[in-house]
C-alpha cells in the first residue's frame, strides 16, 4: 500500500515522501485523527444538549452554551483563540471577513448572541446544520433575487429589538490574502433602524505562517477536507480583531460598506505585510 497522502488529506508542509520524516507523517495523522474523533463527539454532545435541555433553558443560560460549545470546538480541533478589543453592549451590526466555517465558532465563542445570516445550504449540514440552527441564524435563499429583502427585513426586527446580528459582507469566504468586495445590501438593515456596525477582522495564523493555508474554505473544499486540514494544522491560532462600532444612520449603504471593507483591510497591514484591499 503506498505511503502517499491523497491531495485532500495532505499534511500542511509536506511536499512529497522526501520532505518529511515518516515518524512525523505518522504522528501528525495520528494526531489529527483524535482530533476529529473528539469532535465529532462534542458535535453529537451539543445536538443532544439542543434537542433536550435548549427548550427549557432561559435566554442566559442559552447564550453561556452557546459561547461553552463554541469555544470548546475550536480547541478540540487545535485552535487557539486570540482576542483583541471588546464588543459594543446591546444591538449591533457585527460586519466580518470571510475566511472559514470556523469564523462563526470564533465570534461565537466571545459574542453568543450574535444571530449570523447563513446560506440556506447549511441547514443541510450533518450535525453543524442543527446546531447552527439553535443559534437563531437568519437563512438566506441566495438564488432568489427577492429574498435579501425578506432577510433585510427580518435583521431590522432583530435589531429593533435590541438583537446582534452578524454577515459576511463579501458572500462567501477568500483565502485571507485579500478581501472580496463588500455586498452593501444587508448592511440597510442596520441604517434603517440607526444601529450601529462593528467591524471584525479574523486571521489564522499557524507556526509558521501569519495566514495559515490549513484554515482556508475555498473553491471546491468541502466541509469534511476542511476539518481534515484544521486537523492536521500545527499552532493554528485565530485572531479575532474587534474594531470600535460606528454610527451608521443616513448612511449610504455602499459607501459605508467601502468604508467599512476598508477598516477590516487596515488591521491586516501590519501584520500581512501586504496591501489586502
Amino acid at each position: 500500500m503506498s505511503d502517499h497522502l491523497p491531495a485532500s488529506m495532505a499534511v500542511p508542509g509536506d511536499s512529497g515522501p522526501a520532505a518529511a520524516k515518516p515518524l512525523e507523517v505518522q504522528v501528525t495523522r495520528l494526531r489529527a485523527v483524535w482530533r476529529l474523533a473528539c469532535t465529532v463527539g462534542h458535535a453529537v454532545h451539543g445536538l443532544l444538549i439542543v434537542l433536550t435541555l435548549f427548550p427549557h433553558l432561559d435566554r442566559a443560560t442559552r447564550l453561556q452554551r452557546i459561547r461553552w460549545w463554541a469555544g470548546k470546538l475550536l480547541r478540540q480541533l487545535g485552535l487557539g483563540l486570540q482576542v483583541e478589543g471588546t464588543w459594543r453592549p446591546g444591538a449591533k451590526l457585527v460586519v466580518a471577513n470571510h475566511i472559514s466555517w470556523l469564523d462563526i465558532m470564533a465570534i461565537h465563542a466571545t459574542c453568543p448572541e450574535a444571530r449570523f445570516v447563513s446560506k440556506a445550504d447549511v441547514q443541510r449540514w450533518p450535525l453543524i446544520g442543527r446546531l447552527v440552527d439553535s443559534a437563531g441564524t437568519l437563512y438566506l435563499q441566495r438564488e432568489q433575487r427577492r429574498d435579501a429583502l425578506r432577510v433585510v427585513h427580518r435583521m431590522a426586527e432583530a435589531l429593533r429589538a435590541g438583537e446582534t446580528v452578524a454577515v459576511f459582507p463579501e458572500g462567501t469566504t477568500g483565502d485571507g490574502n485579500r478581501l472580496l468586495p463588500f455586498h452593501a445590501n444587508l448592511l440597510q438593515a442596520a441604517i434603517a433602524t440607526d444601529t450601529p456596525v462593528q467591524p471584525v477582522a479574523l486571521r489564522y495564523a499557524d507556526a509558521t505562517c501569519a495566514n495559515s493555508p490549513a484554515a482556508r474554505w475555498v473553491g471546491e473544499t468541502t466541509l469534511a477536507q476542511s476539518l481534515w486540514q484544521l486537523a492536521c494544522g500545527q499552532g493554528l491560532t485565530v485572531h479575532l480583531t474587534i474594531l470600535g462600532a460606528q454610527a451608521c444612520g443616513h448612511a449610504d449603504r455602499r459607501s459605508l460598506a467601502m468604508h467599512l471593507r476598508e477598516c477590516i483591510a487596515q488591521t491586516f497591514e501590519p501584520v500581512l505585510g501586504a496591501d489586502p484591499r
